[in-house]
């Protein structure tokens, strides 16, 4: 008697700690009555032993064609201690035409097993609609008004306001020019007109400035020969008319040789462009010897091409008759 209910104990032991360790899967509807356009959540879960090393499938191609799964959701795997586990992943459904349709399993796999989900049953409930039931026609056209922007091109109303923006500025700008233009006016409306530096002049006194400056004395070669060659150039542009700004050095000494005003004191120039290059371009420090010299030939250059100024001739008395 002992024996066979200690053979039956061990029985029943065997076949419940199987079905206790078995996983369970199941999925579950927020409400098995959805109304149509609306949006329903099914809950997935599934308890087991041990840490799940599969993953949650979502047969969404076996889904009716009348369901749409809006969002497919993202499985969070949760401990609940005691090696006990649990899966859970929610799953948004919609569906915009009536009747009664049945959701497919969701499986759990894992290597070679895999395990099934109950299926689901869902009614999609139509919406009610208006109890009109004529159908109407389309409505006739209303009248909404004319505006007086309706009667201008579509170019002007689209840019009317960058039109007048810059014509604003325009004359704005043109206020401003005849301003300074028209510095002032006496009674008889005399235009005075400011008397513009003579290219001599204005060479010599930039010379004089950037002498002051010292450039040299404070180790800034590459900037003293730098303004040098500019003044330089720009008396060339003004004085001659040589665009000696958009040359280069050669091409300077060229229509210096070219222009007879300047054929002799082209070597001025010369000695000056050649050092400023060495400065500029292979990086050498001149001595002070040598920055004393090159200003003088600018200088020297500039003196030499000064403009004659007219003499007046007096006109020669004739002889008085005796």
């Amino acid at each position: 008697m002992i024996k066979n209910l200690l053979i039956t104990l061990i029985a029943l032991t065997a076949i419940a700690l199987p079905a206790a360790a078995r996983p369970q899967l199941t999925q579950q509807l927020d409400s098995a009555y959805l109304l149509m356009g609306k949006k329903t959540v099914v809950k997935v879960q599934m308890l087991r032993d041990g840490e799940p090393r599969g993953v949650l499938v979502v047969q969404d191609k076996k889904m009716p064609a009348e369901v749409e799964i809006s969002d497919a959701g993202v499985t969070d795997t949760v401990s609940l201690g005691n090696n006990r586990w649990e899966l859970r992943r929610n799953i948004v459904i919609q569906s915009f035409d009536s009747g009664f349709y049945t959701l497919p399993p969701v499986l759990y796999v894992e290597g070679n097993e895999t395990i099934a989900s109950g299926t689901l049953a869902l009614k999609v409930i139509p919406v009610a609609v208006d109890s009109l039931t004529d159908i109407h026609d389309y409505a006739g056209t209303a009248d909404a008004g004319l505006r007086w922007t309706d009667r201008l091109p579509d170019w002007l109303v689209d840019y009317g306001g960058w039109i007048l923006a810059a014509l604003l500025a325009i004359a704005a700008g043109l206020f401003v020019w005849f301003k300074w233009f028209y510095k002032s006016k006496g009674k008889e409306g005399v235009r005075v007109v400011e008397r513009k530096i003579p290219p001599y002049e204005a060479a010599v006194g930039a010379l004089n400035r950037l002498r002051e400056e010292k450039l040299c004395e404070q180790g800034q070669e590459k900037e003293y020969y730098t303004r040098l060659t500019e003044i330089l150039r720009v008396y060339l542009q003004d004085r001659f008319g040589i665009n000696a700004m958009e040359m280069t050095s050669s091409e300077i000494l060229e229509a210096l040789k070219a222009n007879e005003e300047t054929r002799l004191t082209r070597r001025y120039m010369s000695e000056i462009l050649s050092m400023a290059d060495f400065v500029k371009f292979a990086k050498v420090r001149p001595l002070p010897d040598d920055n004393v010299k090159t200003f003088r030939s600018a200088m020297q250059f500039v003196e030499d091409t000064r403009p004659v100024e007219p003499t007046e001739v007096k006109p020669t008395q004739a002889p008085e008759k005796k």
